[in-house]
């Protein structure tokens, strides 16, 4: 009998999500989610490599498991969140901080009939390091009910998307890291030491994206038999191996976008069937389409 397989997605088709943006039309890209009021968009800088801004205003739209692999931390500025984050359920009302790890798998849907809106910014470990001056950032808690902090957090995330000055924008950075470094601590967490057991799988994993992965192979990498590799796993990441390898090939993809590559090239190279796979598995975890995405980070 044939190895079992790890599907790339269980979820059943949908119609392809659309994304409004600003009023802005781009060519063989659609206008609207499924409802009217959603809006999402990223911004990076040319000069400030590992640094990725977003904002955004979502109703009815539900943010499938994805990862970004950078410290992602942001404010909510009105309306509810309700994420699942590190195994646990969390509710981020208007007016809190949100705070999420590398490499941690997350969810994230309106718990209020007007949605939620918030800012982001998602920053990779190195850039956090040089910008700080200060290794082994983290954060216990994923949401703190601090409402001076969000404001003053969500007004200089504003700021950022704003300025267009080199000099300016590196000043809002140091400044909105500062007041985030009262919620982090330095100290290397037991959870980060722990998953240095599966380290090899991950990077299995990221290294064989295009391909058909069984459970077999990777619990040989793991040297633990498939079921208890699948069970020792999902205790560690609050995430099977299938949810954490779409997630993986989600997010090569958003990098491979980011540095030009054309969708249909992209969606091979992660192992997606095809681009309209691509473009309805990347809407699900990012919130825009793949085309949206590239236009947005690339202009």
């Amino acid at each position: 009998m044939p190895p079992p397989v790890i599907n790339t997605d269980t979820q059943l088709e949908r119609p392809d999500r659309q994304v409004a943006h600003a009023g802005l039309v781009f060519p063989g890209v659609p206008q609207v989610f499924e409802h009217v009021s959603d809006r999402a968009e990223f911004k990076r800088v040319a000069h400030r490599p590992g640094v990725e801004l977003y904002r955004a205003h979502i109703v009815a739209h539900a943010f499938e498991p994805h990862t970004h692999e950078a410290f992602g931390l942001g404010a909510i500025e009105s309306g509810v969140e309700r994420f699942r984050y590190a195994g646990s359920d969390h509710l981020a009302p208007k007016d809190t901080v949100v705070m999420m790890n590398p490499d941690e798998l997350h969810t994230g849907r309106a718990e209020t009939a007007t949605g939620w809106r918030y800012r982001m910014l998602y920053i990779d470990p190195q850039a956090l390091e040089e910008i700080s001056g200060e290794q082994g950032w983290w954060f216990r808690d994923a949401v703190a009910h601090d409402a001076l902090s969000a404001r003053k957090l969500s007004y200089l995330l504003e700021q950022l998307w704003q300025t267009e000055d080199e000099l300016g924008f590196d000043s809002l950075m140091f400044e909105l890291l500062n007041g985030f470094r009262q919620h982090a601590c330095v100290d290397k967490p037991q959870v980060e030491e722990g998953r240095q057991r599966f380290a090899d799988v991950l990077e299995y994993m990221r290294a064989n994206l295009a391909e058909t992965l069984s459970l077999d192979k990777l619990a040989l990498v793991a040297g633990l038999s498939p079921f208890h590799f699948l069970r020792s796993f999902k205790t560690q990441y609050h995430a099977t191996p299938q949810q954490m390898l779409m997630a993986l090939r989600l997010f090569e993809a958003k990098c491979l976008l980011g540095k030009g590559l054309p969708p249909a090239q992209v969606a091979a190279a992660t192992g997606l069937s095809d681009q309209s796979h691509l473009n309805k598995a990347f809407v699900r975890r990012y919130g825009v389409t793949p085309a949206r995405y590239q236009q947005q980070v690339r202009s």
